[in-house]
């Protein structure tokens, strides 16, 4: 081999070996720079009642069809709430992968709502370290229903509720997520002077995962004392499994809750969970791609 074939290959040599540094380098900054979001730490945009730090995606509509039988201790003659049923039938649309808007209408009380919720945080590691999901909801309802004392003169305001919620969800690990929910709803008329027109109440919710397509969710309501009539309503219990139909949720629980809105099933539940007094229910839902 000549002096200059040598010399050639030493130059191709050192280039091939320069140029692969870059690129080990430009990774290494790769990486470096590189944020991971946290996917799907609840599978649906509501634990059972209550939301999940979840929203429905930019441009994606989710309408809603969420049933909820009688109480299981009715008995035969009821075959066991079998015979009976609430529906609350709704839409929600992903403004941005951000914001999501929805609007519903629940055959209990007659209810139409509506709510806007707002991703502030996301879970995430690598360059942008964020131990949590952070969302804030915001609800309105109007009860269409007819007021069971039709001597008052009731006003249009006295029909309406709001609550305003903070939820905090954190995936653990491809298994468990946790998630609380410091929530505040105002009722505009309650029923009586034993109850507040101003509830402060705490969600609590988990998601186990138990199979590739199937989880056990749970959540508890903890609405702190001397707000509603006690006498009357229960703290909400629910608990209940996801099972995830080719890329679709559909949802089984059980419950002591009767209303499928924030001001029913936070401060107007009358059922005691371990007395019986519980609904079999389930949520089901048909996403549309409006826009890509």
């Amino acid at each position: 081999m000549t002096k200059n074939a040598i010399i050639g290959l030493l130059m191709i040599l050192s280039f091939t070996k320069f140029t692969y540094a870059q690129e080990d380098l430009i990774s290494l900054l790769g990486e470096e720079e590189r944020t991971d979001y946290t996917i799907a730490t609840f599978k649906a945009n509501r634990v059972i009642n209550l939301q999940s730090v979840e929203n429905t995606a930019g441009g994606v509509l989710d309408v809603k069809i969420n049933h909820r039988f009688g109480f299981i201790n009715t008995g035969i003659d009821e075959f066991f709430g079998l015979d009976q049923a609430q529906v609350r039938i709704g839409a929600d649309y992903g403004i941005t992968d951000q914001l999501m808007v929805g609007l519903g209408r629940s055959s209990f009380q007659k209810v139409v709502d509506g709510f806007l919720k707002y991703k502030l945080l996301r879970q995430s590691t690598g360059s942008k370290e964020m131990p949590v999901t952070l969302a804030l909801l915001g609800t309105t309802a109007l009860q269409t229903g007819e007021y069971p004392n039709q001597e008052i003169d009731y006003e249009f305001k006295h029909r309406l509720f709001y609550t305003a919620q903070l939820i905090v969800g954190r995936k653990f690990s491809e298994s468990l997520s946790l998630q609380l929910s410091p929530t505040y709803v105002h009722r505009n008329l309650v029923r009586t002077n034993e109850e507040s027109n101003g509830i402060v109440a705490c969600g609590f919710a988990g998601r186990m995962k138990l199979t590739k397509r199937t989880s056990l969710n749970a959540e508890y309501i903890y609405v702190l004392p001397d707000q509603i009539d006690e006498q009357q309503f229960n703290n909400s219990f629910s608990i209940g499994f996801d099972i995830e139909t080719g890329g679709h949720v559909f949802q089984l629980h059980f419950t002591n809750s009767t209303s499928m809105i924030e001001k029913g099933f936070i401060g107007e539940t009358r059922g005691d969970f371990f007395e019986g007094d519980i609904h079999f229910g389930f949520n089901i839902s048909r996403v549309f791609t409006l826009k890509r």
